[in-house]
């Protein structure tokens, strides 16, 4: 079978890849209880994670910003709408790494009108990530994959609401992350769990991830381009 999957797909993976390809009706099990097809799937998501990967670092630093200031309009305006600006609520958002749009920015402001602000970590590996708060005047230091977090005596919180970088994103509001499964690991241990924003560009948006059991759905996906995906908020 893999001879004749090379044979078919001379050069390695397209978009869509031809495993992916293969993830058809007939073929795809949202149960994942074929191992064969879950390596497929992992397989088209690496693919698929380094071409919007470096799609996004294309991105000139100018059309970087407009994308973040639009996301910023957007989810002020989102926030307002849904959490009455979230005044007064814990919001995690994240350290802008690898071309994702940053919102820090925003964060300050959210921090000046009396929202907590907290980003979250690795403590432990493979294990859900923690939260510590952050203020603009925070001496950061460097944790995981050198990735600049709140020192260990910022005080840990739990968020009520969550900003969730994404790599790519679907209409059924699933996150194609990168591959770590930190955050749907999180987002499973939390009790009750955070109102979900994707935050991501309008290019990454892919027809499916296809879904897998561990892949929890987020509860809204922005993008420069607006609310993609709203739900009802808990």
């Amino acid at each position: 079978m893999e001879n004749d999957r090379n044979e078919r797909c001379p050069g390695g993976f397209s978009s869509p890849p031809c495993y992916a390809a293969e993830v058809a009706p007939g073929y795809f099990d949202p149960l994942a209880v074929d191992p064969e097809q879950a390596r497929d799937v992992a397989r088209w998501r690496k693919a698929e994670r380094g071409r919007l990967r470096a799609e996004r670092q294309a991105l000139s630093v100018a059309d970087r910003g407009a994308v973040a200031g639009s996301l910023t309009k957007h989810l002020r305006s989102f926030l307002a709408a849904r959490f009455d600006g979230a005044r007064g609520r814990i919001l995690s958002a994240y350290w802008p790494i690898k071309g994702e749009p940053d919102l820090r920015p925003l964060m300050a402001e959210l921090h000046r009108a009396g929202v907590a602000i907290a980003l979250p970590l690795v403590e432990v590996k493979r294990a859900p990530l923690a939260f510590r708060r952050w203020t603009p005047e925070t001496r950061m230091v460097r944790g995981d994959w050198n990735i600049p977090v709140p020192p260990p005596d910022a005080p840990a919180v739990t968020p009520d609401i969550a900003f969730a970088p994404l790599v790519g994103w679907d209409d059924a509001g699933y996150r194609l992350g990168y591959g770590g499964g930190y955050f749907d690991r999180t987002l499973a241990s939390l009790a009750p769990r955070p109102f979900t924003i994707g935050i991501g560009f309008q290019a990454a948006r892919l027809s499916t991830i296809f879904p897998q059991p561990h892949d929890i759905v987020l509860d809204a996906i922005v993008t420069e381009a607006g609310v993609q995906v709203p739900r009802s908020a808990s």
